[in-house]
């Protein structure tokens, strides 16, 4: 998948999310980085393999971030994604964390609690990761 397809794919990703669970996003807040693919003995391709961890936040006050998890979980589950790791908002030290990954895909969503709400504003992130990706186009370098 092109790098273009695949950032379009992950702000897509975090749009449906935020509109599953009824919250809006901060555009301006969003971040892209296109990592460097590792390989099981530490090898790095030089063939154009990436990742993409994309994220981008919402404002949602800490008191709905419960209900988010919730409804993220009861959705994706029904969607082909498999839960990996759940937690309900507890406190800024016990925060909501939701996270799946693909059963066809190997993509992973994400979405949680940041910030303490002391020092940093506590908002909700929504977040995707890809399995590595070889750009169209190109001959897979082998080890």
């Amino acid at each position: 998948m092109a790098k273009d397809d695949a950032l379009k794919w992950a702000k897509d990703s975090t749009a449906h999310m935020a509109e599953l669970t009824d919250v809006e996003l901060l555009p301006d807040t969003a971040k892209v980085h296109f990592e460097a693919c590792v390989g099981a003995n530490d090898e790095v391709a030089e063939d154009g393999r990436y990742s993409l961890f994309y994220y981008v936040y919402s404002p949602a006050p800490a008191t709905d971030h419960t209900r988010i998890v919730r409804k993220l979980r009861s959705e994706l589950s029904k969607r082909g994604y498999e839960v990996t790791s759940y937690r309900e908002f507890r406190s800024a030290y016990a925060s909501a964390v939701f996270r799946a990954r693909g059963k066809k895909t190997s993509y992973s969503v994400e979405a949680e609690t940041v910030g303490s709400g002391k020092r940093k504003p506590q908002r909700f992130s929504f977040a995707v990761r890809t399995p590595c990706m070889l750009p169209p186009g190109v001959k897979q370098q082998q080890f």
